[in-house]
């Protein structure tokens, strides 16, 4: 299998946390990011306060000499609000990623609850990116064939094209990327399933409910061994459907939230643009990998996390990522062929 012909090229911190803010105590981390409608770049960062408490803050990126600078934060986007966004100990609303559907007219934002039962996929809608409503949790129907339900399982890392493709039974749908995977990890990958167009486009609502489901890629490289996970919406591209995505490597501790031995690093898959649950395209080696000191060094150290991506007029594209669970990097995608 060929590699993608990308590279990374850092630019720097964009955003770090407020330390008169008690709502980003913990960092500011993986964000979501969109144009809206005034050609803005607006930036959906994951807020953690103390005791792992995430809401989404919503700012409006600020550019010098084209490249990201920094932010003008413009206050909360979600916050923990449902019965499933809370649990006993804490609550969250949290690592978001954000997908402008033109046929709906919607920004549609998959974000990660953490409530009673643990992480799970829900999904909110905007027209304008300023106000953001709740469609609900995803549902996934059981697929007797590959004998998957996933209906009970901890499921993160959710994001949406941006147009309907083909099903595997031929219908074209909204296709959604998701990693479920049960309290062991036992299922530590990609997924994508669907959601028929034509009832999606009737009732937008409709998105959260999902069928057809298909494995997409798993760990293959040392940099990834433990696990894989989507990271921005996936972007058109000469060679079909190119994906970032992040590999994690090292020591998973049982029980913890915010894990101490573990290495997060970023690569690229390019996704057949007929059939998106066929990969034609691999990174074997990172794209980027964490060395600096603000992606070695935070809440969880050595950790770069892609999860917003912004398409430029000349072909390349800026992508945002989370650095060591602490504060925000942008890099520069390019194709190197």
């Amino acid at each position: 299998m060929s590699c993608p012909p990308y590279a990374l090229e850092r630019l720097g911190v964009v955003l770090e946390r407020d330390p008169d803010d008690p709502k980003e105590a913990w960092g500011v981390l993986n964000p979501a990011a969109a144009r809206g409608a005034d050609g803005e770049l607006y930036l959906f960062p994951r807020l953690v306060a103390e005791g792992n408490y995430s809401r989404i803050g919503r700012a409006r990126v600020r550019f010098e000499d084209d490249v990201p600078a920094g932010v003008e934060r413009l206050g909360l986007a979600l916050e923990p609000e449902e019965d499933w966004e809370r649990n006993a100990q804490t609550a969250g609303v949290e690592d978001p990623r954000i997908t402008y559907v033109a046929r709906l007219g919607l920004y549609l934002m998959t974000y990660t609850a953490y409530g009673p039962l643990g992480p799970r996929i829900a999904i909110a809608a905007s027209p304008d990116l300023e106000r953001w409503k709740r469609l609900g949790r995803a549902s996934f129907a059981p697929d007797p064939p590959l004998l998957t339900d996933f209906g009970e399982c901890a499921n993160k890392d959710a994001v949406l094209f941006p147009e309907p493709v083909r099903a595997p039974d031929g219908v074209l749908s909204y296709a959604m990327l998701h990693r479920p995977a049960g309290d062991d990890e036992a299922q530590p990958g990609i997924w994508v399933s669907f959601a028929p167009a034509d009832e999606v486009e009737q009732d937008p609502g409709r998105i959260i409910r999902f069928r057809g489901h298909r494995p997409v890629a798993f760990p293959e490289q040392p940099w990834e061994e433990l696990k894989i996970g989507a990271g921005p919406p996936p972007l058109r591209s000469p060679e079909g459907w190119l994906l970032l995505y992040h590999g994690v490597s090292g020591r998973l501790v049982t029980g913890a939230d915010l894990q101490p031995a573990v290495r997060y690093s970023a690569g690229a898959l390019v996704l057949d643009p007929d059939e998106v649950w066929e990969v034609t395209a691999r990174s074997r080696e990172p794209l980027l990998e964490p060395e600096t000191h603000e992606e070695r060094d935070g809440i969880v150290p050595n950790v770069v996390f892609p999860t917003a991506l912004d398409e430029r007029s000349d072909g390349t594209a800026d992508v945002y990522y989370g650095m060591a669970d602490s504060r925000i990097g942008a890099a520069r995608l390019r194709r190197t062929a």
